[in-house]
């Protein structure tokens, strides 16, 4: 019997312990108007409500696709009947929606499916590995060739029964949701928003592969080979969203890279060579081909009819020919060969090859690779090589006009008007992109020294250059080095170079000395921490005393670790700033190449390039009237398949005021993937001092006001990385670690904070409204760097903006959204926004405006750095006794950057 359900109401989510976003203060105004589009779709809902059933299928399942499979197969059976003419959309897990009630609270179905049956739904390539065929006495008796060890549990039959309990569990009052999006409720309904998402992709969960929100198919586009037995599939991103304008359906073109459908003998032979394959594999060859094929889901190709379906566990030690397998309990054996020639009249022809391990790896079962063939509509998840990332650019790298008509395509062959369960649902999308009003803000003036022909500066459409220009503060660099580690250049080509770069930095306003410390010593690039130290001590030795104060390294063009190598050394062990350039820039010497370099190691040696004119002359508003420190924050994680490795979380902070252009920073490792940053403030005991406050929020002020001579009376926070489901989590832990650290340095020492979540990885694109007219676009065709957006494809009642502060230069720009979680120094629209377009000018690295605030900026280039601090061993086979796993157990920490290092910009 099936219990009684419990009725229930999604209402209005109440904010737990009182805190609430930041709402918008208004609309900006500055900066000439214009009308941009975006890949918005108006949505319009319906006015009945939506009812969400429970569902629990035994025996259970952990595909989806499978789950699919059998609530369609429900549907085809009761729909006429027991579901009253209702078409529920259905989660994949254990949430169906329907509009209006079905004709009961509690029921409970039978379902049964046969093998041919666990693809409905699903196009007949993309069917889950789901295989009920019955096994023969003599495939058993073969089980470690056959590959499968048949459960008891089974029955023995093409066909399986599952029992479906739909239970009443809750309505979604959309009513909610239209006071949420008047502006007159301040929390969203999510529930049904998330309703109305499901339904909107149930057809496409049908007809193509759903990741994430995304969805892919070879049909949208011809696949392209990527190298490697991997192809790029195209597909399409969407999300419902809630905006001032109504409900928003998000749609943007995606790319990513699939395992192409190839017999498993072509494929491997595209990853080791086809000459590789003519002969026993060596070990190095048959670790690489393991590596690759673990995981991975492949059909038998060696038995007419029969395409049973397996995922590979891993590749026999010894060749085919070599495998013997018992075959009746008295262990008489025989071999694969003669079993595969004997049951199916199969002649393995490349029997010098291993075969494919399946199943569980306690009973191995084999398959020979040539009876194999790679099941499609696999996403490869591991790591992609450089040559494979650049042709994956190439795909997805398009101009605006070319992505703007894809996205309108996309939307008219999905057909929305004609979805039955956008119909059923009462639901209605626009074919048209959403045209909004845009500002472009004015590029801020930028101050060069006065001793340069031009001291001041205004960029043009985002960039400008040092012509005439010398840095505002340049760096002094007395003594230094250098160290080739690039057989191809010669010493002279190397002293030529160095010559070239120290004239460069002395054009561009440094002190800088023309000579070396030493000559240029060259090593192997196995040789690193040696030549590195033995440079370090011989000018320790000349200098008597004094130590270099910078290291040039050359390096060849693929380098592998050796750059890692080189900055974990310098900056962890010897206290060294160091700069590194690759062997093509040396051969090819740029002049431009020789300034941005020059520009890096002048912020490396503690100097300035340019500060912001309305900086200089106290016209900042909310930052120039009281001492302001700007910090950055990001955490990045491991890649996929990196199961224990730490993630690294980086903290950047402002050093000069009124300036805000110099930034310190600091780094920590942290338990996997773990998003909020846990050393933002700390406390531990000390057996000598007792209790000890630290943490990185604490010591970033304690170094401003060593650094400017004042505590800072206001903190605005920009902070990285963070999903919207994480926002309410991640302002309450940090904001309250920012206040635990200023009152640790002084009672009642509570500066105003402002917080704000910096997002690029978003599906918004904003597009001119008119592409024939030049002057509003860059030359690339994108939006002109400036341009913002707070109003209709926003949120409803909070701060948030979309601006594009930069210019493209290649693809379709996509602009940072700003969402201020927190404001207690009462910013204006006007004030953040050109607040933050204008600090997109003091980026140190080149002169161009970037596309994200600096200070966020500079936390990820910290962070990143600082994975190369991980012990070798660590970042290689990403196992540590003390690294954290995901249940938060103890992380071994990062080696402490060196103070010398930590005071200036080295992440750069």
């Amino acid at each position: 019997a099936v219990e009684p359900a419990t009725r229930a109401v999604i209402g209005p989510p109440v904010p737990s312990k009182g805190l609430s976003f930041c709402r918008r203060p208004g609309f900006g105004t500055v900066g000439a108007r214009c009308v941009v589009k975006a890949n918005h779709f108006l949505a319009e809902i319906p006015d009945k409500d939506l009812t969400q059933y429970d569902v629990k299928i035994t025996p259970e399942v952990t595909s989806r696709c499978v789950n699919r499979a059998i609530i369609a197969e429900l549907v085809r059976l009761y729909r006429e009947s027991d579901l009253g003419m209702r078409l529920p959309a259905y989660d994949g897990r254990k949430s169906l929606y329907t509009a209006g009630a079905l004709p009961f609270d509690a029921r409970e179905f039978v379902v049964r499916l046969t093998d041919e049956d666990s693809g409905t739904g699903v196009p007949p390539r993309y069917a889950p590995a789901f295989d009920i065929s019955c096994p023969t006495p003599s495939s058993l008796m073969a089980a470690h060739v056959l590959l499968f060890a048949w459960p008891t549990t089974l029955p023995c039959c093409s066909e399986r029964e599952y029992r479906v309990v739909i239970k009443f569990a809750a309505r979604a009052d959309l009513h909610h949701l239209r006071q949420f999006i008047a502006g007159r409720q301040a929390d969203a309904p999510q529930e049904a928003v998330q309703v109305l998402d499901i339904v909107l992709r149930e057809l496409a969960s049908q007809r193509y592969v759903a990741i994430g929100r995304s969805f892919y198919s070879p049909d949208i586009r011809r696949p392209q080979r990527l190298g490697d037995g991997l192809q790029s599939w195209c597909g399409f991103y969407q999300s419902l969203r809630p905006t001032q304008m109504g409900l928003s359906l998000n749609i943007d073109m995606s790319s990513t890279a699939f395992i192409e459908a190839l017999p498993v003998i072509d494929f491997v032979a595209q990853i080791l060579g086809k000459d590789v394959m003519s002969r026993p594999l060596s070990d190095a060859n048959r670790i690489k081909i393991k590596k690759a094929l673990r995981g991975v889901k492949v059909e038998v190709t060696h038995r007419e009819n029969v395409r049973r379906k397996y995922r590979i566990s891993g590749v026999t030690a010894q060749p085919t020919h070599e495998l013997i397998f018992p075959i009746d309990d008295q262990m008489n054996m025989k071999s694969v060969v003669e079993y595969f020639k004997e049951m199916y009249g199969f002649t393995i022809q490349q029997s010098h090859l291993p075969c494919l391990m399946v199943g569980n790896q306690k009973k191995a079962n084999y398959l020979p690779m040539e009876a194999c063939k790679i099941v499609e509509g696999q996403r490869y998840t591991k790591r992609l090589n450089e040559k494979q990332i650049t042709s994956l650019l190439k795909v997805t790298c398009q101009r605006p006009r070319e992505k703007e008509m894809d996205i309108l395509q996309t939307v008219h062959q999905n057909g929305y008007d004609q979805d039955p369960y956008a119909k059923e649902f009462g639901i209605n999308i626009s074919e048209k992109l959403t045209s909004v009003e845009a500002r472009v803000l004015p590029a801020p003036w930028l101050k060069y020294h006065d001793a340069g022909k031009e001291k001041e500066c205004l960029p043009q459409v985002g960039q400008w250059n040092m012509v005439n220009k010398k840095v505002i503060n340049g760096g002094k660099v007395s003594h230094w080095a250098c160290i080739n580690f690039s057989r191809s250049v010669q010493e002279t080509t190397a002293r030529g170079f160095c010559q070239e770069l120290a004239q460069m930095c002395q054009i561009s306003g440094m002190e800088f000395n023309s000579e070396p410390v030493l000559p240029i010593y060259s090593a192997r690039p196995d040789q690193v921490a040696k030549a590195l130290k033995h440079v370090y001590n011989v000018a320790l030795h000349k200098l008597k005393g004094k130590e270099l104060e910078l290291l040039l390294a050359i390096l060849p063009d693929n380098n592998g670790a050796l750059y890692g190598d080189i900055k974990r050394i310098c900056e962890t062990d010897l206290g060294l700033i160091s700069q590194c350039c690759l062997t093509k820039h040396v051969f090819k010497i740029s002049k431009q190449y020789l300034a941005n370099v020059s520009l890096k190691i002048n912020v490396k040696m503690g100097g300035r390039n340019t500060v912001l004119v309305d900086a200089l002359s106290w016209r900042i508003p909310l930052v120039s009237d009281i001492p302001t420190i700007i910090f950055g924050a990001d955490v990045t994680h491991p890649e996929t398949g990196e199961d224990s490795s730490p993630s690294i979380a980086a903290v950047v902070a402002s050093q000069d005021w009124p300036e805000v252009t110099k930034y310190a920073g600091l780094v920590c490792a942290q338990a996997h993937r773990q998003e909020l940053i846990q050393d933002l403030y700390k406390t531990w005991h000390d057996p000598q001092r007792g209790t000890v406050t630290g943490g990185m929020v604490r010591e970033l002020l304690i170094s401003f006001r060593k650094a400017t001579g004042q505590k800072p009376q206001r903190i605005i926070f920009y902070r990285d990385g963070v999903s919207e489901g994480q926002f309410y989590q991640v302002l309450l832990y940090e904001l309250d670690a920012i206040r635990k650290a200023c009152a640790s340095l002084e009672p009642n020492y509570q500066p105003p904070v402002t917080f704000v979540v910096v997002q690029k990885r978003h599906h918004t694109r904003l597009f001119a409204n008119n592409h024939k007219d030049r002057s509003s676009m860059d030359k690339s065709g994108n939006i002109l760097p400036g341009t913002v957006v707070d109003s209709k494809i926003c949120h409803p009642t909070e701060f948030d903006f979309y601006l594009c502060s930069h210019a493209g230069i290649q693809g379709t720009s996509r602009p940072a959204h700003y969402h201020v979680l927190w404001d207690e120094n009462n910013f204006s629209a006007d004030e953040m926004q050109t607040l933050t377009n204008n600090l997109c000018y003091t980026y140190a690295r080149c002169t161009r405006s970037v596309s994200v605030v600096p200070p966020a900026y500079y936390a990820h280039l910290a962070a990143f750095r600082a994975r190369f601090y991980m012990e070798p061993e660590l970042s290689e086979n990403h196992t540590s006794k003390s690294s954290s796993g995901t249940n938060g157990t103890s992380v071994k920490p990062l080696p402490a950057v060196k103070e010398k290092v930590k005071r200036v910009m080295f992440y750069c």
